[in-house]
């Protein structure tokens, strides 16, 4: 059996794990970090049954008594990189799913993953559908001149642009130099109009708004025809399967990876 960790337990996404962690015959849950409701049993307020763990805001003491074999981090933007040099100086292999790190945080988490020889890997998204939707935006990126890419999430998200888009936009830069391509010069009358620009100028644009789970459409022209590739989550349960895909991989290696499609 795996051992395994919840940081952000008592998180939309930290809930959802525990449920699939506890179901799952491979995986079993040993330690939960949150910083409400401390010491309180886990089970009990997400299974509706105790089951032992009690929630903990102190990880590295908790871990020294659970001793999990992998931690699974859904915390927060300003928080996770600090969390996941801890977990590798640990020694403790990680799934990092909170989103926010930037281009230098991960080179650096690569670097300490690789001296440390402990196993990390990152996600900006772990539902199988998305790493598709990035996959074949990253295929259809060869063909098009221009793209770009609208990200929609509920309104209690904090960070934006997502890492779903950022990766995606990553992903088309390495087919195409330039998506801006036979667009006149442009003059933003209000500031941000056009979005954020990332990689091989492709624009992104974020929306924040209740109702909205999260969904991401790339959009893809040239001269007559446009390409829409969307997807959209309902329920964050479609996420577990990444989850615990990524879960058995960092348990049974020593590398680091980023992005669910490098495992898929």
């Amino acid at each position: 059996m795996i051992k395994v960790a919840v940081s952000g337990a008592l998180g939309k996404m930290g809930k959802e794990v525990i449920k699939a962690v506890t179901n799952d015959e491979q995986t079993v849950l040993v330690s939960a970090i949150d910083k409400f409701e401390v010491g309180s049993d886990i089970g009990e307020i997400v299974l509706h049954k105790e089951n032992g763990v009690l929630i903990s805001d102190d990880a590295e003491k908790d871990f020294t008594k659970s001793n999990p074999d992998v931690v699974v981090d859904f915390t927060q933007p300003s928080a996770v990189f600090e969390n996941a040099k801890r977990y590798i100086n640990l020694g403790i292999a990680s799934v990092i799913g909170t989103t926010g790190l930037k281009d230098e945080q991960i080179a650096e988490l690569s670097a300490l993953s690789k001296e440390k020889n402990v196993a990390c890997l990152i996600a900006p998204n772990f539902s199988t559908g998305a790493v598709l939707m990035m996959k074949f935006a990253k295929e259809a990126a060869k063909y098009f001149d221009n793209a770009e890419i609208i990200e929609l999430h509920h309104n209690q998200k904090k960070d934006a642009p997502s890492g779903t888009a950022v990766k995606t936009a990553e992903l088309m830069a390495m087919e195409n130099e330039c998506f801006t391509t036979g667009n006149c010069p442009e003059t933003e009358l209000l500031t941000g109009a056009r979005g954020a620009t990332a990689k091989s100028q492709i624009h992104i644009h974020s929306v924040r708004m209740p109702g909205y789970s999260a969904s991401q459409e790339v959009i893809l022209g040239s001269a007559g025809q446009i390409l829409t590739i969307r997807h959209d989550t309902s329920d964050r349960a479609c996420y577990m399967n990444g989850v615990l895909l990524a879960v058995k991989h960092v348990f049974a290696n020593k590398d680091f990876i980023y992005g669910l499609d490098n495992i898929m």
